[in-house]
């Protein structure tokens, strides 16, 4: 399978070696708008040249509770949200309290005077602009304060107005001119409000400078696009966050090329439902979050022993149980890899970026039909929820694989499960003369017939099942990526949505000078021994970063190497910071050079 070209990261594209890099914080309570600011601030900054990578968070509540909207924006390729905020927008006191901790010294706080006064702070600039009462006295309408602060953003750090207003547009189009007009109005009274202070900043951003055409996307919204782009045309799920965004999506795209949504009455019928698209010749898939891939793990048992293609999305959030359901976590590997009765082999993948969230799908459609195996895909409500810019997605670049099915001789006296030497066997759709066959849970012959009772026949199709398991660790080595210096005295091996934060910890970690490289792989299971073995020759020590408590992917590993692992634990429902990462690098690196031993940390 062909990936995409890397996308190189600039040495100035470190946070403090960039012409243009600015993290902008929103902060608020749920309901005044918080998110739809920091999504209309993502787009204009897009819009205007930039490239973007957000982050976001809200409560657990319909309605009230903080919520904050992370963007960064530079002229160069960014690998994570950033760490230190430059320029912050509090639309409460609860908001400036929990963040301005966050807001570097010379940083930039604009705060609602109407709302609160924050204590005397000289190290940094605050702007008190009266939100409020703007919004209800200019306007008539309390809720445009946030589309105020956007207008007063795009006046004092000097990005494009034209694109606030081209967005406004699009957003408000649909409920009438008159609400596109009022909120065009209140983004002009931000702008003229600052036109009345003096600028105290340095904050500057004007036009980007990216000329070519890119694609603002969340990862929930370019899974979603890969997985059409596959061939996917059925979907079946159950709402949970943070996975709800992919059946929203598909909702509206599917029935435009003649694909169905359907929203079942649980997760187990959700997967049940996608086992029956696939036995009816059809590429399916179902999308969920812990507790509804908990309910799901029988029916896996079933496209297992029946050899079904399925894809399952599992959006991780923190857990057990209903545990912090807006916030992230990579908590369900153990489950993904392990979570079913008796040998029940199948293919876990990582998703690892937006723009991997596209081809990522490709490749799980694409092992689901060739290998005829359940695959389950691993993200997380960061990546999920992140929106970034990415380059138009290249469709030659992986290949859609249809599954085999049976022709000519094959179809005299079918044999669905039949011994071959790739273990794969020719799969028929209803309809095709001479190609019935019975799929059940039961043990089976070749013919899918029940053989519960023949032992020889059980230990026989078992191995089956597993050749074709076996088959996927060379896929595994094949799409393992590296970064930094490929022979390095320090590695460290990360999974899933910490790719980005890794590879920009090692680039702050090469130019301090340390000999450092990152590998990741994008299929956890089986997982990529031989490019492992290649990558941990010569290592010193290895660090792996996750965010869980006790370093899942961490014990894996040291079921096939006897290895020291440093574990680098981060469990408090947010992802890591490049810093959080560099700064155990650095650690370890010192301590090696001491002769010490390296410990486990939390974060």
């Amino acid at each position: 399978m062909s990936e995409p070209p890397q996308r190189t990261m600039s040495s100035s594209s470190s946070p403090h070696g960039s012409s243009v890099d600015y993290v902008f914080r929103v902060g608020g309570e749920g309901g005044e708008g918080v998110i739809s600011t920091g999504e209309l601030l993502t787009v204009a900054l897009a819009r205007a040249g930039f490239e973007i990578y957000t982050f976001r968070t809200y409560p657990a509540e319909i309605k009230g509770g903080h919520a904050s909207y992370q963007v960064r924006a530079s002229d160069q390729l960014l690998l994570s949200s950033g760490a230190s905020v430059d320029v912050f927008v509090a639309f409460n006191e609860e908001a400036y309290q929990k963040h301005v901790n966050d807001v570097h010294p010379g940083g930039v706080i604009i705060y609602d005077a109407d709302s609160f006064t924050p204590p005397a702070d000289n190290t940094r600039i605050a702007y008190a602009v009266p939100l409020t009462s703007l919004a209800t006295e200019k306007i008539g309408v309390k809720l445009t304060k946030n589309i105020i602060a956007l207008g007063v953003c795009a006046q004092l750090f000097d990005v494009p107005q034209e694109t606030f207003q081209e967005l406004l547009r699009d957003k408000f189009t649909r409920k009438g001119e008159a609400v596109v007009q009022k909120n065009l109005q209140a983004l002009q009274v931000g702008i003229d409000y600052v036109k009345t202070i003096e600028k105290r900043d340095p904050v500057k951003l004007g036009r980007g400078p990216r000329q070519t055409r890119e694609l603002v996307l969340s990862g929930n919204e370019s899974l979603s696009l890969g997985a059409i782009a596959a061939g996917c045309r059925i979907y079946a799920g159950y709402p949970i966050t943070p996975a709800s965004d992919i059946m929203e999506f598909l909702a509206k795209e599917l029935p435009k090329l003649g694909g169905f949504v359907v929203q079942t009455e649980d997760e187990i019928a959700a997967v049940g439902a996608v086992l029956g698209a696939s036995f009816a010749g059809k590429k399916a898939m179902t999308a969920t979050s812990g507790p509804g891939f908990s309910l799901m793990t029988e029916m896996m048992g079933l496209a297992v022993v029946a050899e079904m293609p399925a894809v399952i999305v599992n959006v991780q959030r923190v857990g057990p149980s209903t545990g912090m359901p807006t916030k992230t976590e990579q908590g369900d590997l153990y489950l993904a890899c392990y979570g079913g009765h008796g040998n029940c082999p199948r293919i876990v993948m990582a998703l690892t970026s937006v723009e991997d969230c596209f081809y990522g799908m490709i490749r799980a459609f694409n092992i689901a039909e060739q290998f005829q195996m359940p695959v389950v895909v691993l993200s997380d409500a960061s990546l999920g929820h992140r929106k970034a810019t990415v380059p138009v997605p290249d469709l030659s670049r992986v290949p859609v694989i249809e599954r085999r099915q049976p022709e000519g001789a094959e179809m005299v006296h079918y044999k669905r499960y039949r011994f071959t030497p790739d273990h794969v066997s020719p799969m028929s759709a209803p309809g095709m003369a001479g190609g019935g066959y019975v799929a059940e849970g039961l043990e089976h012959d070749e013919r899918g017939y029940p053989a519960a009772s023949n032992h020889e026949n059980h230990l026989r199709s078992t191995r089956k099942r597993y050749g074709k398991f076996v088959q996927v660790e060379a896929i595994a080595n094949d799409l393992a990526r590296t970064y930094g210096n490929p022979k390095p005295e320090i590695g460290v091996i990360g999974w899933g949505s910490t790719e980005g934060v890794i590879r920009e910890a090692v680039q702050m970690a090469i130019e301090k000078g340390y000999n450092v490289g990152a590998f990741h792989p994008k299929i956890l299971y089986p997982q990529p021994l031989a490019k492992l073995r290649e990558f941990m020759e010569g290592t010193k020590a290895i660090i792996i970063p996750e965010v869980n408590y006790s370093g899942q992917f961490a014990t894996l590993l040291r079921k096939r190497f006897t290895y020291d692992f440093v574990q680098l634990n981060k469990c408090i429902g947010l992802p890591f910071t490049p810093k959080e990462i560099f700064d155990k690098i650095e650690e370890v690196v010192l301590n090696v050079r001491a002769g010490r031993r390296a410990h486990a940390a939390s974060v």
